[in-house]
């Protein structure tokens, strides 16, 4: 999951303070002995707010710390997504670790997000416990292909999942989820989809084949894209896809939404390559930086070569550390040509957030300088699910 980059909120109450003094203690740290002291003194701290279900505590230390001292930020984010993937869940004999198996996908029609049937959850377990767990770990699986919408919100939402599956996985045993409550989702032309699990393992042992020697996390990732990738296509039928390195739940989900920028790019030129009958050289992308108090993202409208009409548009999202200066707008430009789009428009306009009044839809550049609504042509726009902004 993205750690946003959040501005200081005023007022801070008792638990945040706390959360403040031993996240700066452990920034500010000069050996592994007071480490020590430091870490026991915080998880205490962290596992007493999750089980209290304070998430107002972690998110105002969080806002407060991400301004104030980015070492103290990473430590504090570091500790209570930790705790929350399992150690609420593990004892001195055990370790317990939420996990996420990403994936990505686009398609004309309704990505879905629905339950996963008996015989390819079983063909999950055989391929994960094969080829991106250790030997030896127990494992449960969620009965469910969740949309980014459907996971568990917040730090303790996520506390109190892993403790259900991670009860699960004790017993080596899959968890059925039930539907009836889980939010709709939306539908964009490409997103991502999650697999939840949880393992557990002796205390201390592996986790993953890449913390065994004969493995490493390229051939863990090579393997799983050939036979978990097989075993995925059924939950997504009709869509192309790829898969993200199943990790800790946390991890997984950053780089799922860091892989998911230029795939998203790679989706939109695939998608107006077919409806539009034009190949990628045809197309024109705009790309312009969109402000609140900072750059908080690039969009990309895409316009037939020559057109001032946004027929489509993809936002890239700025993660963690990321700013206008970073080297984002390199990378962006370097998928674009990737992709086989040649004609690149860079604007240096300093755009507001902008968003469609009426659909809620996020408004894109076009060639002339301005925030427009992303549409096809009639003709095409009409051939698409009315679902599918």
């Amino acid at each position: 999951m993205k750690r946003n980059r959040l501005g200081r909120r005023g007022g801070l109450p008792r638990d945040a303070e706390q959360l403040l003094w031993l996240a700066n203690g452990l920034a500010d740290s000069s050996s592994r002995a007071e480490d020590h002291f430091w870490d026991q003194r915080l998880a205490d701290a962290v596992d007493g707010m999750l089980r209290a279900d304070d998430e107002d505590a972690f998110n105002t230390a969080l806002d407060h710390l991400s301004t104030a001292s980015p070492h103290a930020y990473d430590e504090l984010a570091d500790m209570i997504e930790s705790r929350a993937e399992g150690a609420l869940n593990s004892d001195d004999q055990h370790d317990v670790l939420l996990i996420a198996a990403p994936v990505m996908a686009w398609s004309r029609y309704r990505i879905p997000a629905a339950p996963i049937a008996a015989a390819v959850m079983a063909n999950l377990r055989v391929h994960l416990k094969a080829h991106v767990l250790a030997k030896g770990v127990k494992l449960a699986l969620a009965d469910f292909l969740f949309s980014p919408d459907q996971l568990p919100q917040g730090y303790c939402a996520t506390a109190d999942f892993a403790i259900h599956l991670g009860k699960s996985a004790g017993d080596d045993t899959d968890l059925h989820i039930k539907t009836d409550n889980l939010p709709e989702t939306a539908q964009f032309l490409s997103d991502t989809r999650y697999m939840l699990g949880a393992v557990v393992v002796p205390k201390g042992a592996p986790i993953f084949r890449w913390q065994e020697e004969e493995c490493t996390r390229e051939q863990a990732l090579e393997q799983w894209r050939a036979q978990g990738g097989a075993c995925i296509a059924p939950l997504l039928t009709g869509c192309a896809f790829e898969v993200v390195l199943p990790n800790a739940y946390f991890a997984a989900s950053r780089e799922a939404d860091k892989a998911s920028r230029p795939y998203s790019i790679q989706a939109s030129a695939a998608f107006l390559s077919t409806t539009l009958d034009a190949p990628a050289a045809g197309l024109r992308a705009v790309v312009a930086p969109f402000f609140e108090r900072q750059v908080e993202e690039f969009r990309i409208g895409f316009t037939l070569r020559g057109q001032n009409e946004v027929v489509h548009g993809v936002v890239w999202p700025l993660l963690g550390a990321e700013d206008e200066s970073s080297e984002t707008l390199a990378e962006i430009e370097a998928t674009l040509r990737a992709c086989g789009i040649a004609d690149v428009l860079v604007l240096d306009n300093e755009f507001p957030m902008e968003y469609c009044d009426d659909c809620g839809a996020p408004m894109y550049p076009s060639p002339e300088g301005e925030a427009v609504h992303a549409e096809l042509p009639e003709e095409q726009a009409e051939q698409m699910p009315k679902h599918l902004h």
